[in-house]
């Protein structure tokens, strides 16, 4: 059914997105944060904030592969190359963050209430690296012989965001006894941020292997 409309390995693509919305960053941690804090309604307007900038960065992502594939095929090339380069600097650095490395003190960010979907909106757009993760990791899932790509895309990109506001929406509810549960736990959290690693490197070497 997907591939009918450009879309591959659909499985992978769910499989990889599960790991990838669950793995902490600063747009969950904000979510969860606001959630706890102000309340239902607040975290949701957080959500939003997240969900509008990520739509936007995946737009622009699409429209930067469809110009590399319409003016230049080898510098469309190099882009992946750098995108396989990329993904395993993600791998490496959360498996030597994990491991090696001592874990840093995170940060605590005062929320103002007033302004909680101008925050997580300026924490998602001002990720100077999503652009060329979402260019990275869709384009392994996308049929370019297909003729309407932006279908391709807009697929992935709603099943994307919609599994970001499921995943968000239970940090909200979740709240405290969530941030509990990895803080007494930082074992099984490192385990989790490992194998994530790996998944990324596994998508590295995927995507530096594509003809």
């Amino acid at each position: 059914m997907f591939e009918s409309i450009g879309v591959l390995n659909i499985w992978t693509y769910l499989a990889g997105l599960i790991m990838i919305i669950l793995a902490p960053g600063p747009n969950s941690l904000y979510v969860l944060k606001v959630g706890s804090t102000h309340g239902i309604p607040k975290g949701y307007h957080a959500i939003a904030g997240v969900l509008l900038g990520d739509a936007f960065l995946i737009l622009l992502a699409y429209l930067g592969v469809a110009s590399l594939i319409q003016t230049s095929p080898t510098l469309f090339t190099i882009i992946r190359y750098l995108g396989a380069v990329y993904l395993l600097y993600l791998g490496c650095h959360l498996i030597y963050n994990n491991w090696i490395r001592k874990p840093e003190e995170q940060k605590t960010t005062k929320v103002k209430k007033e302004k909680v979907f101008r925050k997580s909106l300026t924490l998602s757009l001002t990720n100077p690296k999503a652009i060329l993760f979402y260019v990275s990791f869709f384009i392994q899932f996308i049929d370019y012989h297909y003729e309407h790509t932006w279908i391709s895309y807009l697929v992935l990109a709603s099943i994307l965001e919609l599994m970001s506001i499921t995943y968000l929406s239970a940090l909200i509810f979740l709240g405290n006894g969530l941030t509990k549960l990895f803080r007494e736990h930082t074992t099984l959290n490192k385990l989790a941020n490992s194998l994530l690693g790996l998944f990324f490197m596994g998508f590295a070497a995927r995507l530096a292997a594509v003809n």
